[in-house]
């Protein structure tokens, strides 16, 4: 039954908005969470999961007229407040699995010459754990399931069994963590069954009906193993339209002009300059709600910090540039399962004339809905099938910051038909606005018969 979570004391999350309008952002304030209302139909009132801690002391007392009047703008409340507490603790799990990730890429990487284990693989399986014991002990286990890549059985075999022993030990050490982003830690350290039987739940094939997570836990593996840019992708996806959706970057440049440079230049600047909360140059969550028209932006939680709501998000939409020659085109550096020579040939007839951003993956979703860049053209190879857990998060994100993500025939993608993008029409193509959408599909239609794709 729907309860108002100003009855429920501690046991739902508060939330807390403090914020302030800059030049290019709107920092707009949140309601608390008393005003939220939470469909909670795994648990009695009594017995509510107290897994969110409160962000803030201060939110208790505190009321402005400015956050009454502001409390629609943010992303976490909407007219209807639907999927307000999901959204809430998918945004900190994203950060949580961005921390793993990065201590992951910083104490394996580096030294992966010592190290027995692809550091990507043992990345890959603890965020699943991770996503998956913090959406089940702060929403409920038997209302989460969870599609992603890899079956379960991988990491049960004998032969992985180090593997294993190494996944847990990550998985403990990040969930150790865990207060820091207002979310419970295990009252013990999980063992070898507990892990496996929370990485099981990530075993679901989707579909037309119901409700489901969809998880990308390691994206962009040629950019992960350089120490470059790696995403973690989380949607809801209910009767097969996705609800919401997080997108966390491990490196992703907050500043555009660093966007082109060589990630070893990046890292090495981002440990000279100490990242604060006002000026952060790298790392960041990006999260839409359906309906809301926004999306937000938010700095990765760095060590030793506290993660207080909202965190120093800000609001990002796409670029108002429609003028084809004036557009940036994401190219994307790694090759498989694409035609390169395709979507470059199509750039260049469709007057796309300015320096592309190179990007890895999920990246471009990113670099649209920020306003970064304003084309990205994906044209698949005979035989390949669009995952899913790859797309959805990055399609409400772009839509809900004004953009438009179609098949290269127009049409919407579908995510009621299992794993894959079943219906997608030989490729995907995401613009910053409906003119720069209308002018690629053209010329798609132009440039498709003289193809040998």
């Amino acid at each position: 039954m729907p309860l108002n979570s100003a009855t429920l004391g501690s046991n739902i999350p508060r939330i807390l908005g403090l914020g302030k309008r800059g030049e290019n952002y709107t920092h707009s304030h949140i309601k608390k969470a008393s005003s939220c209302n939470l469909s909670l139909h795994h648990k009695s009132p009594n017995t509510l999961p107290t897994h969110i801690a409160f962000v803030s002391k201060f939110d208790q007392s505190f009321s402005s007229p400015v956050m009454e009047e502001d409390n629609k703008m943010f992303g976490l409340v909407s007219e209807s407040e639907e999927y307000c507490k999901e959204l809430d603790v998918a945004v900190r799990t994203i950060q949580m699995a961005c921390f793993l990730f990065q201590k992951v890429q910083d104490t394996l990487i580096s030294k992966s010459g010592n190290n027995n284990h692809n550091p990507l693989t043992l990345a890959g399986w603890s965020v699943k754990a991770i996503v998956s014991w913090i959406l089940c002990e702060c929403l409920g286990g038997e209302n989460v399931s969870i599609v992603t890549e890899k079956e379960f059985q991988t990491l049960s075999k004998p032969n992985t069994s180090e593997l294993l022993e190494v996944v847990v030990k990550t998985v403990n050490e990040c969930l150790a963590e865990a207060p820091r982003f207002g979310v419970g830690e295990p009252k013990s350290a999980l063992g070898t069954s507990e892990v496996l039987e929370i990485i099981s739940r990530c075993n679901l094939v989707g579909g037309p009906s119901g409700r489901f997570w969809a998880l990308s836990p390691v994206d962009g593996a040629m950019g992960s193993a350089r120490g470059d840019q790696c995403a973690v992708a989380l949607s809801l996806i209910e009767d097969g339209e996705v609800v919401l959706g997080v997108l966390g970057y491990s490196n992703y440049p907050m500043r555009k002009d660093w966007l082109s440079y060589h990630h070893s230049y990046l890292r090495m600047i981002s440990k000279l300059t100490p990242t604060t909360s006002e000026t952060w140059n790298e790392g960041c969550v990006i999260y839409a709600k359906r309906g809301s028209g926004k999306a937000w932006i938010q700095p990765l939680l760095h060590v030793n910090k506290k993660f207080v709501w909202q965190n120093n998000a800000k609001q990002v939409s796409i670029s108002s540039i429609d003028n084809v020659a004036l557009a940036t085109f994401c190219h994307p550096i790694e090759k498989n399962n694409s035609s390169h020579s395709f979507s470059e040939g199509l750039a260049q007839s469709v007057g796309l004339s300015n320096k592309p951003l190179r990007v890895y993956n999920m990246m471009k979703y990113a670099a649209i809905a920020c306003g970064d860049a304003e084309v990205f053209m994906k044209f698949e190879r005979a035989g390949y099938k669009e995952k899913i857990w790859d797309h959805a998060a990055g399609v409400i994100i772009i839509q809900e910051a004004g953009g438009k993500v179609t098949d290269v025939r127009g049409h919407p993608l579908d995510f009621s038909k299992g794993l894959y993008l079943e219906r997608v029409d030989r490729g995907i193509v995401a613009c910053a606005g409906a003119t720069l959408h209308e002018k690629i599909i053209d010329a798609f239609d132009a440039s498709w018969a003289s193809s040998c794709l």
